[in-house]
């Protein structure tokens, strides 16, 4: 089992406590969404100027980057240009630091038809994911927003070059969004998946809210069984924490969830 997490848990981390709790709680890569504030990390120094010294340092450390987690969001009516530049200069960071994946969104389709949403898609897939492959990295399209039911990656993956785009599943929000069932989730996207979101949540009627965030098996996402389905199925990909800290601040910090995750995970394989 490979663990990962992305940087959203340690928003105010310093890149050099980031890799080394990674290493001290026993992760095997970091996945980054952010550094101190900056959620584009190519703009810092350590992913620019100093990158190479940034890889040496996390490769001595026993770690990898498993993905580059962009802000891109596919669907757009405008000029994509913008999402280019920043899938070319995560790209570039892919092939330096040996990582096969940048993590896009799908994005809101609101005011258009889904059939017209997917055909812009697929053509925009068709750009990002040139730039993306020319680095030898692929896009991930992450089952979120608009774009959390199956069928509706479905319709998107049947028309892009598999060597250019996969899926990350997130294992939560099909389940509770979309109200799947992770066999259904699997049967229909598995041969794209190759990368997984963890993280686990309880509805609560009474808290305004659709659900809360808890720690791994603290709440009712079928997070074990996920993982059987998973390992019987042969994936070999990483099992990731989303311990989105950065947008909800009240969760609880990093030095708690992120070591609590690994003793969960490990406990199951």
């Amino acid at each position: 089992m490979k663990l990962s997490f992305t940087t959203l848990g340690c928003p105010d981390w310093e890149l050099d406590l980031i890799i080394r709790r990674a290493a001290e709680y026993g992760f095997d890569a970091v996945d980054f969404r952010g550094v101190a504030g900056e959620m584009n990390i190519y703009k810092l120094p350590a992913f620019a100027e100093s990158a190479r010294q940034t890889r040496d340092e996390i490769r001595a450390a026993g770690l990898e980057v498993s993905c580059f987690s962009s802000s891109v969001k596919v669907f757009s009516r405008d000029t994509i240009e913008s999402q280019l530049l920043e899938i070319e200069a995560y790209a570039k960071l892919c092939a330096l630091f040996e990582t096969p994946y940048i993590r896009v969104f799908g994005g809101s389709i609101k005011g258009t038809e889904r059939e017209e949403a997917v055909q812009i898609m697929v053509r925009h897939f068709h750009e990002l994911g040139a730039v993306a492959k020319q680095y030898g990295a692929k896009l991930l399209l992450e089952t979120h927003d608009d774009w959390t039911s199956c069928g509706d990656v479905l319709a998107v993956m049947e028309q892009v070059d598999p060597e250019a785009v996969g899926v990350l599943w997130d294992l939560h929000h099909p389940y509770r969004m979309a109200g799947e069932q992770p066999e259904d989730t699997w049967a229909t996207l598995g041969r794209w998946i190759q990368y997984t979101h963890v993280k686990d949540s309880i509805v609560k009627p009474d808290s305004g809210r659709p659900f809360q965030y808890c720690l791994a098996g603290e709440g009712d996402v079928p997070l074990e069984s996920m993982y059987r389905l998973l390992h019987r199925s042969g994936y070999e990909g990483y099992y990731t924490l989303e311990w989105e800290k950065k947008w909800h601040p009240d969760l609880q910090e990093a030095d708690i969830a992120f070591p609590q995750y690994v003793d969960y995970m490990r406990k199951l394989d």
